[in-house]
């Protein structure tokens, strides 16, 4: 008997008790059986014996069959659905301190309320298409904020690896960590397969376990190829069992791969951007007085990391060591000669800060530097240019005091990357990061007032508006109204 099964048959025995009301002492003196005992069946930490069931169900006015059923009322049957689905132990609660046990207790002391609740948030995701592994994606995000993406464990871990290997902390490469994880670990590096097969085109690894193999895509860069090794290796020095089997990682089957993956990735760029190392050169730059694009994209290419590599190892480093804790992270997408953008990653550190991601298809703000160097990529390539941009902008949020410094990376389509893709970095402008980042003050870098999309902008004069402002009209509309009601009510 699980716990799930406990709590059902508690809710069920609650529902009859109160639908004939009865107290706990009025049951207690029909059944036989103390309040407490009964207290603890209704809880679900108590589950009776054969005997004192049938007693329950002939005093309840049910049969022993009907109360043993997981079958409930349509009133309980999302919290039904939701107990016996693999949903609750699936969400890692323990990584936020949550114990189940009161969660469960939580959902017995208010069923019906918890169960519109729960329908309510299921309604939600069949609108927005939520799946699990959103839910997955979500509470790992929500981890790396408890922790302001600071784990020191890992951070060591990757150190000792470094020290056990002599490794260079400014520039590690590919063959130093192939040789590591084929003569400590045992595990062949392949790239045969992959490639020769059409329907894996855009995964760049898959590992293989029966061989302890990991194969990977021949037209991986030299810095992918370092991150996928470092992570392979990370799998084995952090020992974490329960692992995806190829990246790009897409459907989940539980919370534990994707704190896994989260772990080993971690692990490969603590590795490959070693901590005091980057620190260094990321105080270096932030001394400059003056914005240098060009500057940062070769302190990227020093340390043989991808651009995105590059600005998540930032979003480590800025809040621990520099105390710039008020950040966010986004990556956008968009498809060659397309005037759609899409959010597929998204990061907030200390706050939700104005930048997220919409599901509901919405025009991200034209005004975003993340999107105007995506469109920026697109007119170089029609000139027949093809490169990594880096640019930086003020961006004020509309009817708010909140103005961040955003610093933008615009990455073209590749061999196993068929859209082009911007990582944003935006930083809050307050007394500390204007202490820390002296080119915050260049006069050359523009200043912008922004806002979340087109449907909920009130701006007039936005010359860069793909669609009216239709939330925001319906929105004022429903003001007017209430007005004019507020007065005949008066």
């Amino acid at each position: 008997m699980n716990s799930y099964q406990k709590i059902i048959f508690g809710l069920k025995v609650k529902e009859l008790r109160q639908g004939l009301g009865l107290s706990f002492a009025a049951l207690s003196k029909k059944t036989k059986m103390s309040i407490s005992y009964l207290n603890e069946i209704e809880k679900g930490k108590k589950f009776p014996k054969q005997d004192k069931i049938e007693t329950l169900a002939k005093t309840l006015g049910t049969s022993t069959e009907a109360l043993l059923s997981t079958r409930m009322n349509p009133a309980l049957m999302p919290v039904g659905d939701l107990l016996q689905s693999n949903f609750l132990s699936e969400l890692p609660l323990h990584l936020f301190g949550i114990d189940l046990q009161k969660v469960i207790e939580m959902i017995s002391k208010a069923p019906i309320r918890v169960g519109a609740f729960i329908s309510t948030l299921v309604e939600l995701s069949r609108n927005y298409a939520l799946q699990e592994e959103n839910f997955y994606f979500g509470a790992m995000r929500a981890y790396q904020e408890l922790h302001n993406n600071y784990f020191k464990e890992i951070e060591d871990a990757a150190e000792r690896l470094i020290i056990e290997h002599k490794l260079k902390t400014d520039n590690i490469h590919s063959k130093d960590l192939i040789k590591i994880l084929e003569n400590d670990f045992n595990c062949k590096v392949n790239f045969e397969k992959i490639n020769e097969i059409d329907e894996l085109k855009n995964i760049h690894s898959i590992y293989v376990n029966k061989k302890n193999s990991l194969f990977l895509h021949k037209k991986i860069s030299e810095a992918q190829l370092s991150l996928l090794v470092g992570r392979e290796i990370g799998f084995r020095y952090l020992q974490l069992k329960e692992r995806p089997l190829y990246t790009p990682i897409r459907v989940p089957q539980s919370f534990e791969p994707v704190l896994s993956n989260f772990k080993a990735t971690y692990f490969a760029t603590a590795l490959m951007m070693n901590k005091n190392h980057l620190a260094e050169d990321v105080a270096k730059f932030c001394s400059n007085t003056e914005w240098k694009g060009d500057v940062l994209l070769d302190m990227i290419k020093n340390y043989n990391v991808t651009p995105e590599m590059a600005f998540h190892r930032l979003t480590h480093i800025l809040p621990e060591f520099f105390k710039l804790k008020q950040l966010f992270f986004i990556r956008v997408r968009t498809e060659l000669n397309s005037n759609r953008y899409t959010i597929d990653k998204v990061l907030h550190l200390n706050k939700q800060h104005h930048a997220h991601s919409n599901k509901i298809y919405e025009h991200y703000c034209r005004r975003w530097l993340s999107v105007e160097i995506l469109k920026e990529l697109q007119e170089l390539r029609n000139q027949g240019k093809e490169q990594i941009i880096a640019k930086v902008q003020k961006s004020l949020y509309h009817g708010t005091n909140d103005e961040y410094l955003t610093l933008s990376l615009g990455i073209p389509a590749g061999s196993l990357q068929d859209k082009d893709i911007s990582v944003t970095l935006g930083i809050l402008m307050d007394d500390h990061l204007k202490k820390v980042i002296k080119f915050a003050f260049d006069p050359k870098i523009p200043l912008k007032i922004v806002n979340k999309t087109c449907e909920r902008c009130p701006i007039i004069d936005c010359n860069e508006r793909v669609v009216p402002p239709s939330v925001h009209q319906q929105k004022e509309s429903w003001k007017a109204t209430q007005q004019i009601i507020n007065q005949l009510v008066k």
